[in-house]
This record gives structure tokens, C-alpha cells and sequence, in this order.
């Protein structure tokens, strides 16, 4: 039996527990960090999925968030700023045994890493991206990022940024993910269930999650990290409801706008049903700007489910096509095929 077949069958043995996920590097973050808890959390799902530590995969960047490979016990892969969706993406693609995850933050995902992003979702490549938003640059000390709000005054922004903000959410569903969802890095339960869903969708899931840096953006998140009943909590087939008692709710208008409103004056028939299902991303791009910066009403949740072809199975699926119809092919026929040329002096 190989090593992998033996490891395999422990693993059917003695049930992982999440300390089996916990690799014996030293955890460095700074104190008080948030990435502390989503990576306890992510630690605490593995377990749950029910796959052996060798088929699975942690891909990152560059970024504090790209710590994260080395605090797993699994398989993982540091790369490059902004290139781990694409060296993901061809992990999934030649080897659909492994579950890929790619963990990212603002700056790498969608700075020099942007084009990447959103041609892992365009495809629908099969990988669980987690976004560790922050709002800031922390590895080097501070800069404004991709998601920093107008006016914010950082060192390479004294006089305020004047940049427009990216909302990730948006972003992903204009890429048209399969998957998009948001949670917030001190909500345990909420962040574990949407762990647990975006690691069963076949294709791209995309979560974005509300991350604290407590030195350079402290508090950022405020408004709906410590406030639950600034959540908007989205839940398919249920009327989009929310505040201390429910009072507030999400109803669509007749000019095609979403707007808050209060339940005991328009009535529940009023209230938007969500529809995570929804082909068409269009209604959930509309809930993903009712707060386009967290300092109200936000939605968190799940914003869109659907099921389309994945990247790697067509490919590999085209691939075995073309083996069957004409052989495994030859290189040197390849290099002098019908398209090459020779150039002489």
C-alpha cells in the first residue's frame, strides 16, 4: 500500500478532528488580528467535509491573508501577488481529485490580481475562493487598497483617496460566480455555515469576508461587525427581513430599485423572497449595492447559488475527446506542423 493509500485509510480509521488541521507552524498575525478567527473557523470545518488532508489544497498570494497555507495541514502552495486564482485554477483543472481553495485578501484579489479573479469565475473554475477584505494594505504597513473607502487618508493617500471603491460582492457577480456569498470574521456560526456551503458547490465559490485589521483600519466594519441587526441575513425562499425584532425589510420597487422598508407600514406581502437560485445575477447584484460601503444595512448571507458546466471537467472531458478521435497526438509533429515556417537569411 503506498503511503498516500495508508494515510487514506486512517483517515477512514480515525475520524480527523480539527486539531488534525492544525500544522506545527508558529501562527503570525498580529494580536488581535481577525484572520485568527477565520482560520480557526476554516480549521474547525475541515473536519465536516469529509476529505482526506492530501486531496486537499490551500493556494494564496501575497498578503497577510497568504499566511494561511502554512498554518494548515494540508497541501499549499505560496504564490505570487494576485496569480492563485489562475495557478489554482490549473491545480482543479489537471487534478479534479483535490478540493482547491484559494485564500486571498483585498490588495492581491482585486489590485494586480483583478484580471485573475474574475476569469477563475468567468470560467467557473471549481475552487473555493475566500476574500479576507479589510479595506487596507496591512502587509506593507497601510496603503490604501481596492475596497478603502473615498477619502480615506493612508501614507500613500495623505490628502484622502479619490479612487472609487470596488464592492467584492458586485464584483463577483458581475463575473457571473455560480457561488457568492459574504460573512464576517467574528460571526462564527454564520461564517461556518457558509464555509460549509461554498465548499460543496461544484464551480467557483466566491466568499467575501468582513476581516478586522486592528492596526491600520481598525474598525472598519463596526457598523455590522458589532451590530446584528445592521445585517441584512440572506436566506433563498425567505422575505428579506431584518433590525431588533425584524421591523425592517427589503422590498423591491416599481421603477426596478431595492429600498429598506418598514414592515408594519408596507406588510410582509411587500417584502422581497430571496432567490439565491435565480439565473440571471441581476437581482442579486441589486442586493449586493444596498450598502455599497459597510456603514449601514448590510447584506450578508448567501447572494447567489447556481449550477453550470465546470471548467476543469469540460476541459479534461474535450481533452479525452480529442484523444479518442485522433490519439494521443506527437509532439515533434506539433512543432512542424502545418503553421510553422522557415525563416532564412
Amino acid at each position: 500500500m503506498t503511503d498516500t493509500a495508508t494515510r487514506s485509510a486512517n483517515a477512514e480509521e480515525a475520524p480527523l478532528r480539527k486539531k488534525d488541521f492544525q500544522s506545527d507552524q508558529e501562527v503570525r498575525w498580529c494580536p488581535g488580528c481577525g484572520d485568527y478567527a477565520i482560520l480557526a473557523n476554516v480549521q474547525g470545518v475541515m473536519p465536516g467535509l469529509g476529505i482526506a488532508r492530501e486531496n486537499l489544497v490551500f493556494v494564496s498570494g501575497i498578503g497577510c491573508a497568504a499566511r494561511f497555507p502554512y498554518y494548515m495541514e494540508t497541501y499549499g502552495f505560496h504564490s505570487i501577488h494576485g496569480r492563485a486564482p489562475a495557478i489554482a485554477t490549473g491545480i482543479s483543472a489537471t487534478r479534479p481529485d483535490l478540493k482547491v481553495f484559494v485564500v486571498t485578501g483585498d490588495g492581491d484579489a482585486l489590485s494586480i490580481g483583478g484580471n485573475h479573479l474574475i476569469h477563475a469565475m468567468r470560467r467557473n473554475a471549481n475552487l473555493t475562493i475566500l476574500l479576507f477584505n479589510n479595506q487596507i494594505y496591512g502587509l506593507t504597513k497601510g496603503q490604501y487598497s481596492p475596497t478603502s473607502e473615498l477619502g480615506k487618508i493612508t501614507k500613500s493617500t495623505p490628502m484622502g483617496s479619490l479612487d472609487h471603491p470596488f464592492n467584492p460582492v458586485s464584483v463577483a457577480l458581475g463575473a457571473e460566480a455560480t457561488f457568492v456569498g459574504r460573512s464576517i470574521d467574528n460571526e462564527r456560526e454564520h461564517l461556518t455555515e457558509m464555509l460549509i456551503q461554498a465548499a460543496a458547490h461544484e464551480g467557483t465559490a466566491f466568499v467575501e469576508i468582513y476581516q478586522n485589521c486592528n492596526i491600520f483600519n481598525d474598525g472598519a466594519f463596526d457598523a455590522v461587525r458589532r451590530n446584528r441587526p445592521q445585517q441584512i441575513r440572506l436566506e433563498h425562499g425567505k422575505p428579506i427581513r431584518f433590525g431588533n425584532e425584524d421591523e425592517f425589510g427589503v422590498a423591491l420597487k416599481r421603477t426596478g430599485e431595492l429600498e429598506i422598508v418598514d414592515v408594519a407600514t408596507v406588510g410582509q406581502d411587500a417584502l422581497l423572497v430571496h432567490d439565491a437560485h435565480r439565473d440571471d445575477p441581476g437581482l442579486a447584484f441589486m442586493l449586493s449595492r444596498l450598502s455599497h460601503t459597510p456603514t449601514g444595512p448590510t447584506p450578508i448571507g448567501l447572494f447567489r447559488q447556481v449550477e453550470r458546466p465546470v471548467y476543469g471537467t469540460e476541459l479534461n472531458r474535450q481533452v479525452a475527446d480529442a484523444i479518442a478521435r485522433r490519439g494521443p497526438g506527437d509532439l515533434s509533429d506539433l512543432l512542424a506542423g502545418a503553421d510553422s515556417w522557415t525563416v532564412t537569411g
